[in-house]
């Protein structure tokens, strides 16, 4: 039996082509942060749980309240502008129906940005390693306010097939993300006493733009991968410029 988690925060334009994929679960909770759209009308049209819980901030506690609140043993994590294929759907099932070792699974995400797969640059980490985004209750714990990571002592595992997930699909909404996210990641870091300095302003953003872009081959992705480089490395200066200016 499997439980799905989805934070949500005015998400009415991706949630309910997530919903819709969901279909396979058991149990979809949906964690909804002070949405002032239609996100919470949907997800109730799709039989969801919805529980109204401010994010402040944190996205550890969030994930850690809203795995308290699911039913079954195992508990699948989805962003609301992500889809579950058909292909995962039947790898998952397979999986946890011969009771697993592994207590954790990282899941392969394919980004589609501007109508293209993003094959290379900054987004090949999450499709070739993955993202820990299933888990087993009772074997670890959501750490890391911003950048929250999966805390076990358990045996992990990576499945096959993907996620697929649909970001950033205006300039305008590409903004307000890393701007809301880079606010948020330098309080982080300022509340963990990490410091910085006009250079690493300058150097970090533009090393992460050569090493994304050049490095990694995002220019393979034409230019959709030039705009998705840039904005990451200009999301990666604001966080700097922010901290710093604290």
């Amino acid at each position: 039996m499997l439980s799905v988690v989805v934070l949500a925060r005015n998400e009415e334009k991706n949630i309910e082509g997530c919903l819709k994929s969901l279909g396979f679960c058991d149990e979809v909770l949906v964690i909804d942060d002070d949405s002032t759209d239609k996100t919470v009308e949907i997800a109730k049209k799709h039989e969801a749980k919805v529980i109204p819980r401010k994010l402040n901030d944190d996205f550890a506690s969030q994930r850690n309240f809203a795995l308290s609140k699911t039913v079954h043993d195992w508990v699948l994590y989805i962003d609301a502008d992500e889809k579950v294929t058909d292909d995962l759907i039947q790898e998952t099932a397979a999986t946890l129906k011969n009771n697993p070792a592994a207590t954790a699974f990282y899941l392969r995400r394919r980004d589609f940005f501007w109508g293209r797969e993003l094959k290379y640059g900054e987004t090949q980490t999450a499709r070739n390693r993955g993202i820990l985004r299933l888990v087993k209750k009772g074997t670890g714990q959501w750490k890391g306010k911003v950048h929250e990571e999966w805390e076990t002592q358990g045996e992990t595992a990576r499945f096959s097939n993907f996620i697929d997930h649909y970001p950033h699909q205006t300039i305008i909404s590409f903004l307000r993300t890393i701007n809301d996210y880079s606010s948020k990641r330098a309080e982080e870091l300022y509340k963990n006493s990490v410091k910085t300095s006009v250079l690493s302003i300058f150097f970090n953003p533009l090393s992460k733009f050569i090493y994304t872009y050049f490095i990694k081959f995002g220019f393979l992705d034409g230019p959709a991968g030039f705009v998705y480089s840039f904005m990451m490395s200009f999301h990666s200066f604001l966080v700097r410029a922010k901290l710093f200016l604290r």
